[in-house]
């Protein structure tokens, strides 16, 4: 099954908005009680606890009970799934890589199918999120990871500007192997200086296919590599303008403002020249004027710009603000 994107328009509406409120309340009573219990600390969970399978029994009080405190992300799999055996891991490993900013719940369809039918799923794998008690549609099928992370990104932004959940804090240390359960070998990643060395010589030969190519090796084997992950977004832009007309760039998006290819390359352009301010702006200004597949193309290169200039950056800090106001 083909990634396909679902509308998340009309998430903030009054029932939502009370929902937050009630939310921030219920947030703030459970920092309260935990700073009489606890010394003024909140209790730390294990993170093999931010992963867990939930039935139709127990669905209140794992998903929407907890949605109150932290946005829980919705898994809908089957075993004889098999892009959900692509998407499943991916789902966990980044549940763990985000610490706690949200929680992944695995839902069985064949097991539940009662679940299945209250949130209309036609296909798997489908992805949901509920935040303050509120179901949000976020993607079906198997979507590549930059999508996801994007996804992902904005689903804990929104949850916390407009909902004041701040997510749970983990604690590493409890993160232990069950009783009787062997624990696995670390195995650490790379090295991966000689690759990471050649994309960089490929660059400065002007290889950029070669750079290409050299940082997905590295991505391909640690998807994790903050190094090769800003290195390869860097190569692909740089290969989108290789060889354009900045003149007739500038002019298509200045005479054609409702072509969202036109203006796609032109935030490529802007970035190149420096310009990230008027590259992020661009785009964030076609996503929130656009639907559908044009939108949903300008919100991916959005996000890959973001990893060019990088997520400290406090224009991509904006950026991401603007981005959830037009989203949502």
């Amino acid at each position: 099954m083909q990634p396909r994107n679902m509308s998340m328009s009309g998430v903030v509406d009054l029932a939502a908005v009370k929902a937050a409120q009630e939310a921030k309340a219920k947030a703030e009573q459970a920092r309260a009680e935990a700073a009489r219990q606890g010394g003024g600390s909140v209790p730390a969970v294990s993170p093999s606890s931010l992963v867990i399978d939930v039935d139709e029994a127990g669905f209140e009080r794992d998903v929407l009970q907890r949605s109150t405190e932290v946005p829980v992300v919705i898994d809908f799999w089957a075993e004889w799934c098999e892009p959900c055996k692509q998407l499943s891991p991916l789902l966990e490993r980044l549940t763990v890589e985000y610490n706690g900013r949200f929680v992944l719940a695995k839902i069985d369809v064949d097991a539940n199918q009662m679940l299945m039918q209250q949130f209309g799923i036609q296909g798997i794998p489908a992805v949901f999120a509920v935040v303050a008690g509120q179901a949000l549609p976020l993607f079906q099928g198997a979507a590549p990871e930059a999508q996801i992370r994007g996804t992902l990104d904005q689903l804990v932004q929104v949850a916390e500007e407009r909902f004041g959940l701040t997510g749970l804090v983990v604690d590493q240390d409890a993160a232990g192997p069950a009783d009787g359960e062997a624990t696995a070998p670390t195995v650490p990643a790379g090295p991966y200086d000689a690759l990471l060395e050649a994309a960089v010589q490929a660059l400065d030969a002007g290889d950029l296919g070669g750079a290409v190519q050299a940082y997905r090796n590295v991505l391909s084997d640690d998807p994790g590599n903050t190094e090769a992950k800003l290195g390869l977004a860097q190569a692909e832009l740089l290969q989108r303008v290789q060889g354009v007309d900045p003149q007739q760039v500038r002019k298509d998006a200045a005479d054609k403002p409702a072509d969202v290819g036109a203006q796609i390359a032109a935030a490529d352009l802007d970035l190149v020249g420096g310009h990230v301010e008027d590259a992020l702006g661009r785009l964030v200004e076609t996503v929130a004027r656009t639907a559908g597949d044009d939108r949903e193309a300008a919100r991916v290169r959005l996000l890959e710009l973001f990893e060019v200039v990088g997520s400290d950056d406090p224009r991509v800090t904006a950026a991401r603000r603007a981005l959830a106001r037009a989203l949502f």
